[in-house]
């Protein structure tokens, strides 16, 4: 299990990476692909879809992001043992940049499976956020909109610009 989830969120970063590559070419209006849904896989187990899903999503969500590339933290679902070890490393990660703060331009963009485990982890990671750390920082939150609101107080203070994809 640990080896997926490493391997999905390399997959995941991957993705975004390159997806960002063309982002900065296009310079009329939005093409096809721009218009197109995406579509919420339904096996749980299925990596690449989920993975394709999450991209699809960031790359429509990437406006005013100055940085190079997102910073993804795909949270693992399931209460497995590998699943609670992951998200015990992703919550450290984000605790971690919280503290150190992330620089005006940047994107950090949270997503899993389960709606709730990423909201929590959002929450735990942001609780001792300094008020108006995150000014010019976008933060992405994929998830249900049920977890909407507890994502969006926890963030506000922090002065991120916060976007919200229902999954």
């Amino acid at each position: 299990m640990r080896k997926f989830v490493l391997i999905a969120a390399v997959a995941l970063t991957a993705c975004l990476a390159l997806s960002a590559c063309g982002k900065h070419e296009a310079t009329g209006p939005a093409g096809p692909q721009a218009s197109q849904q995406a579509t919420k896989p339904t096996d749980p187990n299925d990596s690449k879809a989920w993975n394709a899903y999450f991209g699809q999503i960031v790359q429509n969500n990437m406006q005013g992001m100055k940085a190079d590339r997102p910073y993804p933290y795909l949270v693992p679902a399931g209460d497995s043992e590998d699943a609670v070890a992951g998200r015990g490393r992703q919550l450290s990660n984000v605790q971690d940049a919280v503290a150190r703060g992330v620089l005006p331009g940047n994107m950090l963009v949270f997503a899993g499976q389960d709606s709730a485990k990423t909201a929590d982890l959002v929450v735990a990671a942001f609780k001792d956020a300094k008020p108006g750390s995150f000014k010019d920082v976008i933060v992405l939150f994929i998830g249900a909109t049920a977890d909407q609101q507890r994502v969006d107080d926890v963030l506000k203070p922090t002065g991120a610009t916060i976007r919200f994809v229902a999954m």
